[in-house]
C-alpha cells in the first residue's frame, strides 16, 4: 500500500510537471515577435563582428588591398576623424589606441545590427534565421558603403568584394549565433521559470 502510495504521488508530480511545461510552451509559443532574448542578440553581434573584423583583416592583404591595420582605421576615423587613415600611397600602420577605438565602433554598431535582426527572426527556425541574416549583411554592405560614404567619404573606396562577403557572413553568423545561444537558453530555464523540485 506504501509502495502504490508513493507511486501515485511520483506520478502526480511528473503528471504536474508535464502540464507545468505544456504551458510553459504554449506560452513561449505566443509570446510577441518582438521580446527577444537580449542577452543572446548582444552575444551574437560581439561574435558576428569579432569575425566580421578578422576577416576584413586577413582578406584585405591576402589579396593586395591594403594593410590588415587599414579597416581599423577606416573604421577609428568614424570617431577620430580622418587624420587617422593612412597617408595617400603609404600602408596603415598598426596603432594601438586607433585599434581599441575602432573594436569599440565596431563592437557597438554590431550589436546594435544584431539587435535589428534579432527582431527579425526571432520566431523562425535556425536554418532561414541564417539565410535572412546573410541577406541582411549584403543590406548592410550597401547601407554602409553607399549611403554613409556621404557622411564617412573614405569607406567608398573599400567598396567591392571582401566587403560584400564580409558583410554577408556578417550576417549569417549573427543569424545562426543569435538562434542557438536563444535555443540554449530556452533548453537551460526551467520551465514556467519556476525553479524544479530536489
Amino acid at each position: 500500500m506504501h509502495g502504490l502510495s508513493r507511486g501515485s504521488a511520483h506520478a502526480a508530480w511528473f503528471s504536474k510537471e508535464s502540464e507545468e511545461e505544456a504551458v510553459a510552451q504554449q506560452a513561449n509559443k505566443w509570446k510577441p515577435a518582438t521580446q527577444i532574448d537580449w542577452s543572446s542578440a548582444v552575444w551574437a553581434g560581439v561574435i558576428a563582428g569579432a569575425v566580421f573584423m578578422m576577416l576584413e583583416m586577413i582578406l584585405v592583404p591576402l589579396f593586395g588591398m591594403g594593410s590588415a591595420w587599414g579597416p581599423p582605421r577606416m573604421i577609428a576615423a568614424m570617431l577620430l576623424g580622418k587624420h587617422v587613415l593612412p597617408a595617400m600611397g603609404h600602408p596603415a600602420t598598426f596603432d594601438f589606441g586607433v585599434l581599441m577605438v575602432a573594436m569599440m565602433i565596431l563592437f557597438v554598431l554590431s550589436i546594435a545590427y544584431a539587435i535589428v535582426l534579432s527582431l527579425i527572426v526571432n520566431r523562425t527556425e535556425t536554418g532561414p534565421a541564417t539565410a535572412v541574416g546573410a541577406g541582411y549583411g549584403l543590406l548592410l554592405y550597401l547601407v554602409n558603403f553607399y549611403i554613409f560614404t556621404a557622411t564617412f567619404p573614405w569607406f567608398a573606396m573599400a567598396r567591392g568584394g571582401i566587403g560584400i562577403f564580409s558583410h554577408i557572413v556578417f550576417g549569417l553568423v549573427a543569424g545562426a549565433c543569435y538562434k542557438a545561444l536563444q535555443h540554449h537558453a530556452e533548453r537551460s530555464a526551467p520551465a514556467g521559470g519556476l525553479p524544479h523540485p530536489v
